[in-house]
């Protein structure tokens, strides 16, 4: 499902039960707002900081699968590249 749970679980010294916590909180991350926001607003900087943190955040936890659209996401941000970010946010 695009999770490398063995990587994340070594990030969080084996400990299951805290990495589910974790990837649990996940849903209520306020990046996935930031970023939403940002994008819509056409502010590329604010967008480009909060995929920046979501990246961080994703690869982590080794969520690879939304960790690669964060990192394509994060570089079209840096680049300031002008195009309609809905798509992809979503």
């Amino acid at each position: 499902m695009g999770v490398n749970t063995d990587e994340g679980l070594s990030r969080c010294m084996g400990s299951e039960q805290f990495y589910i916590k974790l990837v649990n909180m996940i849903p209520d991350e306020q990046g996935f707002d930031k970023l939403k926001a940002a994008t819509e607003a056409g502010d590329l900087q604010a967008g480009f900081e909060a995929a920046h943190a979501l990246k961080g955040v994703l690869g982590n936890l080794s969520l690879t699968k939304m960790f690669d659209k964060c990192s394509e996401l994060t570089e079209l941000l840096r680049a300031k590249t002008e195009t309609d970010y809905a798509p992809l946010v979503d």
